[in-house]
């Protein structure tokens, strides 16, 4: 089991000053955020805003042009074993050869390392992470056999089975179906009650009040971080959406944010 941090004012995750482009374009300018440890983020922006890309950088997959990034305090090179990710969905070589069981056990590479062999331990793991997503049933097929829900679910096990302090997702409820937009939301909830973070890219600006407690609202630069509350207002989503945003403000937005 990983070891939890032991300051809870510490930042989960810190990002300063941090710059990212490709081919001199800025895809994310000078962003400074301290994401609370315990707490469910939701990162949302129009298209092309950076999302995707700030959580990439956070993981070490996208270099920055400048800029520092800390888990609970240390470069993610040192706090690797704290962190699990779930990958959009569309990233992934599905017709890769291999069962849902496997998927879920290389979760537990980082704490094997990559010469050690999983054990009936770690296999016992990765069941009981498969159990939590309603996919014990699915544990000997192939991956390229299961429906887009049910890979996801399969990922999401993935994760489960790293034992992460930090939880990152990419866009996890895109394409999926009733059952695993629920299974992902019930698992962010009884993470969060284990004083886990979890930081989401999610594009429904309708269910973001209801799914998260603090939200990044992004568009190149960060425009606002904070409490859903406090955050999730139409004066921010404005500055991140432009004008087009209005009609959504007046219309199905405006129970949500209070307006």
């Amino acid at each position: 089991m990983t070891t939890p941090p032991t300051s809870t004012t510490t930042p989960a995750v810190a990002v300063n000053d941090l710059t990212v482009a490709y081919r001199e374009s800025p895809v994310l300018w000078d962003i400074d955020l301290d994401v609370k440890s315990g707490t469910l983020t939701a990162v949302i922006g129009p298209n092309g805003a950076g999302k995707s890309t700030l959580i990439k950088t956070i993981l070490g997959l996208v270099k920055p042009s400048a800029g520092e990034i800390k888990i609970f305090g240390k470069p993610y090179s040192q706090q690797r074993k704290l962190v699990g990710y779930v990958p959009q969905r569309g990233s992934v070589d599905w017709d890769f050869p291999t069962t849902a069981l496997d998927v879920v056990t290389m979760g537990r590479y980082g704490h094997l390392g990559w010469v050690r062999r999983p054990a009936k331990a770690e296999f016992d793991l990765a069941l009981d992470a498969l159990r939590k997503v309603g996919m014990t049933d699915y544990a000997d097929r192939q991956i390229s056999q299961l429906s887009g829900g049910q890979q996801q679910r399969v990922f999401l096990a993935r994760a489960l089975a790293q034992d992460a302090q930090v939880y990152f997702m990419d866009e996890p409820f895109v394409g999926v179906d009733a059952t695993t937009e629920e299974a992902i939301l019930s698992l962010m909830r009884d993470l969060q009650r284990q004083g886990k973070t979890v930081m989401v890219v999610h594009h429904d600006l309708e269910t973001v009040a209801q799914y998260f407690d603090h939200v990044a609202i992004l568009n190149v630069e960060l425009i606002a971080y904070g409490a859903m509350a406090t955050t999730f207002s139409p004066e921010n989503l404005r500055k991140a959406y432009g004008a087009r945003i209005q009609d959504r403000i007046d219309g199905k937005l405006a129970a949500v944010i209070g307006k």
